[in-house]
């Protein structure tokens, strides 16, 4: 069985590539639907090599941003909260901050909770940010093909029926992302779940918390 660690970086690594993958699948199909011809990705040697570095750099390019992180369906109902509040209740005196509150979920998190729980919350937690980064790609590249749409048209005064297709297939992909985001939803369930392990470990919790209050 992989370690835990071996298992994040599992995780991490697909939520790296996968989104950089679709950002450079969307391009080059844009490429091909309008035309644009790519020719190092015309040949296997050199498009492939190129795909890897595209989807890599891409993906890190989205891992940096982080911007599903900016998400309510993220920020709300956070486990750290409950450590907070927690804090409060049973030493007034000196709580713990938000920033110590969010250290002592991780290390909860990392060194307390089972094995099972652990890998669920960054299982969940990688799916949320690859689908996240999907529909915010389909829906820009959505936008840059009907763009492309309009400027073709005005130039020469017809599409073609690839063109139409590529960007079709782009809102359709969005479209079914939108619709049946299941993201958020498992996010918010699966916060639940570590609140009510929380809830459940409560005495641990508050022995931790007053060894954090009283540094």
């Amino acid at each position: 069985m992989l370690n835990t660690s071996t298992r994040f970086s599992s995780f991490e690594i697909i939520r790296i590539l996968v989104p950089g993958a679709y950002f450079i699948f969307l391009a080059y199909a844009m490429s091909t639907g309008f035309d644009l011809t790519l020719r190092p990705f015309n040949v296997w040697e050199f498009g492939l090599p190129l795909f890897l570095l595209g989807s890599i750099v891409a993906g890190l390019s989205f891992y940096s941003k982080e911007t599903p992180k900016k998400r309510k369906a993220f920020q709300a109902n956070q486990p750290s909260t409950y450590i907070l509040d927690r804090s409060r209740e049973i030493s007034s005196a000196a709580p713990l901050t938000e920033d110590e509150a969010r250290r002592l979920y991780f290390y909860i998190l990392n060194h307390l909770m089972p094995v099972t729980v652990h890998d669920k919350i960054f299982f969940f937690g990688m799916i949320y940010h690859i689908m996240i980064n999907i529909r915010r790609t389909s829906f820009w590249f959505g936008i840059a093909g009907i763009t492309a749409l309009i400027i073709q048209i005005a130039l020469l005064q017809q599409t073609t029926l690839h063109a139409v297709s590529v960007v079709a297939v782009i809102w359709f992909v969005y479209g079914m992302n939108v619709r049946h985001n299941k993201a958020d939803r498992k996010m918010q369930e699966n916060y639940q779940d570590q609140i009510f392990w929380l809830e459940m470990n409560k005495n641990t919790v508050d022995t931790l918390i007053i060894q954090r209050t009283k540094k």
